[in-house]
């Protein structure tokens, strides 16, 4: 094939043999029955073969599907008719890390629990967190804008992008700030970039915000005998000013169905909030002692605080497991991502399990309840057509529901191509008019994640 020779000459590194780039045709969506085989796997090395790249795919009006570690959940890495993947794992180098900038520089590929790792060593931290951070790498975080647990404390991936690296769809090379921490000078061409899911240009190099890491961490089980007793629990928790890191509800379905495939001595209550307060150690245990009054004062049934890291991380593993344990349940699993104002937590998890019932379809209900971020996980058989039917109905009016509780459709998933078209119903009419200006601006011939979005 002309094309292989071409990337051949121009000594990129490629995969475009069958078996080899048949894994990148899925990522972690639901599969759909007309796979779609990338032409070949690009596997670059530098920003410089990522510009040859863009050339000999404008050139032949190749697609170009970027991909990190491939856990998107709405389709938002698959490949498309004509396209090839992108695939940056030869591109992890951690390049600097400025203890007196509290900066780091990364290319694109870097894992997200390895940088926390290495910046911890010189007592800094990354704090975004989303579940999969052992395998989600810095670019991937940045196209999605990924979250996690300690939004509701720290924010998400977007809060510690300073600069970008990008390479626009003419091959031209753009650093979208400079490595300051304060920049007003013109638009904000960074935060353009962090959540646009690849469609504006492919994300090379960031440089990346630090700050201090905590001294210690302790985790906090609190166990209720309903919703509503929960949630006010989390209000509680709010209104005392301990600013926990993290404040995450489960359901009882999620929690038996944890303790079921990964034991970890959890507890069949109807809810659970799972609350993580860091600092210094002293003063975290005496904040600890205070939250225990608070949620006992809510009507917490049973509480349990982890005295050590260890016990942190055996409560964290078990919490992370929530989606393999899910999808243990049945031969697939979707998981969702809607937002919604934190007083419609509950009003919210109540429909979605009403509706599920009504359409016998398994989910299990968790999120982080400091910031409204609410995911069902639905246990489905994709072989069992009316089941899928019956999903279908579910799926649809849980969007309707998230937008009429004035919520939105992802807070760290992405749209993707799995929710393009619910993308109308939850923006003004005038800014999805101008996404999709700002997306022919950057992209005329639309030749990044053509099918993404819009």
């Amino acid at each position: 094939m002309k094309i292989i020779d071409e990337f051949k000459k121009a000594e990129i590194e490629i995969l475009y043999e069958k078996a080899d780039v048949y894994p990148y045709a899925f990522d972690t969506a639901p599969m759909k029955e007309d796979v779609i085989l990338p032409l070949l796997v690009a596997l670059p090395n530098s920003t410089e073969d990522v510009q040859k790249i863009v050339s000999i795919c404008k050139k032949h009006n190749l697609k170009i599907i970027s991909r990190g570690a491939g856990t998107c959940h709405t389709s938002g890495c698959k490949p498309v008719q004509g396209s090839i993947v992108v695939h940056f794992s030869k591109m992890n180098k951690i390049l600097e890390i400025n203890k007196e900038n509290l900066t780091a520089i990364v290319e694109s590929g870097v894992i997200v629990g390895q940088l926390q790792s290495e910046v911890g060593r010189f007592g800094l931290f990354f704090p975004p967190d989303p579940s999969n951070l052992k395998v989600s790498t810095i670019g991937g975080a940045i196209a999605l804008s990924s979250g996690g647990a300690r939004a509701f404390k720290y924010g998400t991936t977007k809060d510690y992008i300073i600069n970008l690296e990008v390479v626009l769809a003419d091959g031209t090379i753009m650093q979208t700030a400079k490595n300051v921490a304060k920049n007003v000078t013109g638009y904000n061409l960074t935060q353009l970039f962090v959540g646009s899911e690849g469609t504006l240009g492919i994300i090379t190099k960031a440089t990346l915000k630090l700050i201090p890491k905590p001294e210690s961490t302790l985790v906090t089980m609190a166990y209720f005998n309903s919703l509503n007793e929960a949630a006010n629990g989390v209000n509680n928790v709010i209104d005392s000013l301990l600013q926990p890191s993290t404040i995450d509800l489960l359901d009882k379905n999620t929690i038996e169905t944890i303790e079921k495939f990964n034991p970890s001595g959890w507890l069949p209550y109807e809810a659970m909030l799972l609350i993580e307060l860091d600092g210094n150690l002293d003063e975290i245990k005496a904040k600890n002692e205070k939250l225990k009054e608070i949620l006992l004062k809510s009507n917490a049934d049973k509480i349990i605080q982890a005295s050590d890291e260890m016990e942190n991380e055996k409560i964290w593993n078990a919490r992370r497991s929530a989606f393999a344990c899910t999808a243990k349940l049945k031969p697939n699993v979707v998981t969702e991502d809607v937002v919604v104002p934190r007083d419609k937590i509950v009003p919210l998890i109540k429909e979605i399990k009403k509706l599920c019932d009504d359409n016998k379809i398994t989910v299990c209900i968790m999120g982080h309840a400091g910031d409204g971020n609410i995911h069902p996980n639905f246990a489905l058989d994709f072989s069992d057509k009316e089941e899928m039917k019956r999903f279908k109905k579910v799926k649809d009016k849980l969007f309707e529901l998230a937008v009429e509780m004035q919520g939105t459709l992802s807070g760290e998933h992405g749209i993707g191509s799995e929710k393009k078209q619910y993308l109308d119903l939850a923006l003004d009419k005038t800014s999805y008019l101008y996404m999709k200006k700002i997306k022919e601006i950057f992209d005329k011939d639309n030749i990044f994640n053509p099918e993404l979005m819009f």
